[in-house]
């Protein structure tokens, strides 16, 4: 399994960004995908996750600024991000993997997954 991020960088709040995640090695219709990311000192946290039906789920705080999407065609996991802030500054990790919960049209993030990516580093500056 091989998952190469790209389209991180430096921006200015309030500005845009889509982070890109190129995969390989596995079937990638047939995963569960998501996004994480890790700010300094602190843990690695969930950030959305996109099965393989289509449904997501999203870090609750993030809930309309980020989208996530895929690609089957080109195998490739995207992440859309909007009205970025200086909070939203970590190193953002495409992840392979992972069982997403939904129970009546709400689904969950999942609570690990299996394999992640080198990671590309956001930074957002006020």
């Amino acid at each position: 399994v091989q998952l190469v991020e790209s389209g991180g960088g430096s921006v200015q709040a309030g500005s845009s960004l889509r982070l890109s995640c190129r995969t390989s090695g596995y079937t990638f219709s047939s995963w569960c995908m998501g996004w994480a990311r890790q700010a300094p000192g602190k843990e690695r946290e969930g950030v959305a996750t996109i099965d393989v039906d289509g449904s997501t789920s999203y870090k609750d705080s993030l809930k309309g600024r980020f989208t996530i999407s895929r690609d089957t065609a080109k195998n490739t996991l995207y992440l859309e991000m909007n009205s970025l802030k200086p909070e939203d500054t970590a190193m953002y990790y495409c992840a392979a993997g992972c069982s997403q919960y939904c129970d009546r049209g709400l689904c969950y993030l999942p609570y690990k997954y299996n394999y992640y990516g080198q990671g590309t580093q956001v930074t957002v500056s006020s």
